[in-house]
């Protein structure tokens, strides 16, 4: 007969908790590298001791992905901490629970190399098997779906392909090494290949084309692209919805893994940059493959945190640069062949030697040519192609982003861009941010969230709050609806 108490309930939680706590001592004594408190803190102190029975202990995780995780890299030092604590015969068994939320199925899975063993509670509706992938796709690629292998949508664009990308001296080493990358992810000296150059001279569309060959080569491998404000972005939402770890976990999945435009977190994002350079060194460690572009090369970029760019400098910085005149007529030429179009030589070679800032803006000149002839239907000529051009370099204007706004501002009221990142409370100071946080609601396609973060890590009440300010203020004071004139006319020049 059984005369089990609540009595005995709570001596039997506090020897579970007892015997964890002993097997956590020899964890932490015995993990090695570098990053000893961070793997302990991520991996070990997320969980719940739950049962002791007898000689075997049950433990809670947060997720089957972090079970699978454990099992992975850690199941044999688990192994001893609790043969060591409870004997030769002891067993670990581990409880996961996917969605308590809903209808549970429990559903054991032994591991026969150790004898411990995993209980599953899940969806009913949700079948799993951990010795097989689950091939299901899901469209965002930010949900952790808690299954060992899965198809995200890779965000690539289908038509930056290696096929159109006009190779000349300006990109020569870069589009090697990405081919390379390619054939080789993550086997290279190329990681991370760091890809940077000036706006507009194509390093989104080779970091693109990179990610699209390893699909096609290597169809089995999860390839992702993902802009550097869109990652900061998802790490904010994780952090307000209390999912980090998933965040975290989710990237640590991935093969290859692009990310663009780092220059954006300079002085700004300094958790999104630790974030990330724990999942670069987990990426890199596993031997996945590390692809970034920015406008500098590692050792220019200002405001970024120093033991990143020194991860940044470890692979291959290849530098892109302006195309020549022969590769700018290169690129012409592909892209009427491409759109299926006749032009005369000297047209071309009109635009490829008056257009050579960068590759975007030639594009552009060729876009703007062609629609100028099919609307006035017009032949397509030198002196067309004259008139033309010279429109669109005297009206070609500045890409208006919050670092170019927050320049504008300080400089008009003679203040250190510095002082709108700081917390001062100086009546100028407020000013001169509330006016950024305005224009660059106004000017850019930003997210209130990202304004806020580049001015002063403020939220996005408070960005609404300065913009309903500004607009107040220029009806009711005279000065400060001078000032927005003034500045209005300096973003039209």
């Amino acid at each position: 007969m059984n005369n089990y108490t609540e009595n005995d309930s709570r001596i039997m939680e506090k020897d579970c908790q007892k015997v964890w706590d002993e097997c956590l001592g020899f964890i932490r004594d015995n993990l090695t590298g570098n990053e000893t408190d961070r793997v302990y803190s991520t991996w070990f102190e997320p969980i719940v001791p739950l049962k002791l029975d007898g000689s075997t202990l049950i433990i809670k995780v947060p997720s089957p992905f972090f079970y699978e995780w454990l099992e992975q890299n850690y199941a044999d030092l688990l192994e001893r901490a609790i043969q060591l604590t409870l004997g030769d015969d002891a067993r670990l068994l581990y409880s996961v629970v996917m969605d308590t939320s809903i209808a549970e199925q429990p559903i054991s899975t032994r591991i026969p190399s150790t004898g411990r063993q995993s209980t599953i509670n899940q969806p009913r509706d949700v079948p799993m098997n951990l010795n097989h992938e689950d091939s299901r796709e899901f469209p965002n690629p930010f949900v952790i779906p808690g299954i060992q292998k899965v198809r995200v949508n890779s965000q690539l664009s289908s038509s930056y392909t290696l096929l159109n990308y006009v190779e000349g001296e300006c990109n020569r080493l870069a589009r090697a090494a990405g081919y390379a990358v390619a054939e080789k992810p993550g086997k290279t000296a190329f990681n991370p290949l760091m890809l940077h150059g000036g706006v507009g001279l194509g390093k989104t569309h080779l970091a693109n084309a990179i990610g699209l060959k390893t699909k096609e080569l290597h169809p089995e491998m999860t390839v992702l692209y993902v802009t550097s404000e869109q990652f900061m972005q998802q790490y904010m939402d994780a952090g307000r919805n209390g999912t980090t770890s998933d965040f975290v976990h989710f990237y640590e999945m991935i093969d290859v893994l692009i990310v663009d435009d780092i220059q954006f977190w300079s002085n700004k994002a300094g958790r999104t940059q630790e974030a990330f350079f724990h999942i670069f060194n987990t990426l890199h460690q596993a031997g996945k493959q590390i692809i970034i572009t920015s406008d500098k090369a590692p050792s220019e970029l200002q405001g970024l945190e120093t033991r990143l760019t020194s991860r940044l400098k470890w692979g291959l910085a290849a530098e892109l640069l302006p195309p020549d005149v022969e590769t700018r007529m290169s690129i012409l030429r592909q892209k009427l062949a491409n759109d299926g179009v006749e032009m005369p030589d000297e047209v071309i070679e009109y635009i490829a030697y008056n257009i050579n800032t960068n590759v975007r803006e030639l594009e552009g000149a060729l876009i703007s040519l062609m629609a100028q002839s099919s609307l006035n239907h017009r032949d397509i000529t030198i002196d067309l192609a004259r008139q033309m051009v010279d429109k669109f370099v005297k009206s070609t204007n500045r890409e208006v982003t919050i670092d170019y706004i927050q320049k504008v501002v300080c400089d008009y009221f003679n203040i250190p861009i510095e002082s709108i990142q700081s917390r001062t409370r100086k009546r100028e100071i407020v000013q001169a941010r509330q006016l950024t946080m305005y224009y660059a609601k106004k000017l850019t396609k930003s997210s209130l969230a990202i304004i806020g973060l580049q001015c002063g890590n403020k939220d996005h009440a408070t960005v609404l709050h300065a913009c309903k300010t500004v607009a107040n203020l220029a009806e009711t004071d005279k000065q400060f609806r001078f000032w927005i004139e003034e500045l209005d006319k300096k973003f039209k020049e």
